[in-house]
């Protein structure tokens, strides 16, 4: 017996978030927090979301490239400051997960960490918070539609928020926020979207939904991301992609894998502060020869979809879309490869890898990306 639940609403089309008071008025918000980054509001951004708005909403505009629980207590205490009572997610999965984290402190006490997966924390989440919108500006993590936030805690460890109450009261999706994203980016982010949808497909759970929606994810990854890359301005291509971080992100709820549970202790390493979505890119062709054994005859489908190995195919594409070599390139030392193994086989998407990995295996797939 499988219970399979999609319970996300999604607002998605060009020009939608024009509508964002309109959506606000229906969930009862009149003071909202914009949480978001500078980056965006050096582009002008953020600024051009607020004259949306019937009244400015106040802003954090703090959010580091992997939330911290610092910087969401941050937020939240000016949620409070300010008197809110919504609020706003608007970025990338970073800024969409802190804004997760606020909402879950506006009827929830700190610290962070008693609600994370791995500690038991999904009993203890309860659906008395605040209203959220999503608004992506990046076509990557598919934060918009999940049901988890990915805060670096206090103890320095980059862990899951999980639980269905997590998953924002609307998610916002237009893909015209992202016709300005640089090339790197898009093919960074991309390449999250796509490994979401490989690693959800090779997740063991029995959900037929979930697969098809991964593969139909990754149909428009393969065939946007070059596009998108090259043209950012490419309308189809934006589309599809802003399609396939959703649709990853729908499927995910089946389970990820060995990729994210080497990627988020990567992501806690503060003094390199890594792109989630370029390691998923970099560790994905290790991984995938990892669970070649356990996967069936899904490799073999996966092969005819991309006409050649997955792994092989996946390691050409980043290479074509200017992904680095490996892990050495972007920083990671061997003394950074044993503690990341050892902290994989803690991560909450260990255990939905098709695969058991030992702490072995996971250096093994470390050193095999370096």
């Amino acid at each position: 017996m499988s219970t399979i639940s999609y319970l996300t609403r999604i607002e998605f089309g060009e020009g939608q978030v024009s509508r964002l008071q309109e959506f606000l008025d229906a969930l009862g918000v009149k003071r909202p927090l914009i949480c978001t980054d500078r980056g965006l509001v050096a582009t002008g951004m953020v600024a051009r979301i607020n004259a949306l708005l019937a009244s400015p909403a106040a802003i954090f505009d703090a959010t580091p490239a992997n939330p911290t629980e610092d910087a969401v207590l941050s937020a939240h205490a000016l949620y409070r400051e300010m008197n809110c009572d919504g609020v706003i997610g608007l970025g990338g999965g970073s800024a969409l997960d802190l804004a997760k984290g606020v909402r879950l402190l506006s009827g929830h006490e700190a610290p962070l960490s008693q609600y994370t997966l791995v500690s038991g924390g999904l009993s203890r989440i309860h659906g008395r918070i605040c209203p959220m919108i999503a608004i992506p500006t990046t076509s990557g993590t598919g934060s918009e539609v999940g049901r988890a936030a990915v805060i670096i805690t206090a103890e320095g460890r980059k862990l899951g928020i999980i639980s269905p109450h997590m998953l924002p009261s609307i998610a916002l999706c237009d893909p015209e926020l992202t016709y300005g994203l640089p090339p790197g980016l898009t093919a960074a982010t991309g390449m999250d979207a796509i490994s979401h949808c490989l690693e959800t497909y090779m997740a063991p759970a029995f959900n037929p939904p979930a697969d098809a929606i991964a593969l139909d994810g990754l149909a428009r990854g393969l065939r946007a991301i070059e596009v998108a890359v090259q043209d950012g301005s490419d309308k189809a291509a934006r589309r599809d992609m802003m399609v396939c971080a959703l649709e990853g992100a729908m499927a995910f709820q089946k389970g990820l894998g060995a990729v994210h549970a080497l990627t988020h202790p990567l992501g806690a390493i503060r003094q390199l502060n890594l792109h989630h979505g370029t390691l998923n890119a970099v560790l994905t062709p290790a991984v995938l020869r990892f669970n070649r054994p356990a996967i069936g005859d899904k490799w073999d489908r996966l092969e005819t979809f991309f006409g050649e190995a997955p792994d092989v195919a996946v390691a050409k594409l980043n290479r074509r879309l200017g992904m680095p070599t490996g892990l050495a390139a972007m920083g990671v030392t061997d003394e950074m490869m044993q503690h990341v193994a050892q902290d994989a086989m803690k991560d909450h998407c260990h255990a939905t890898n098709p695969r058991t990995p030992t702490p072995a295996d996971y250096l093994a797939m470390l050193q095999d990306s370096a």
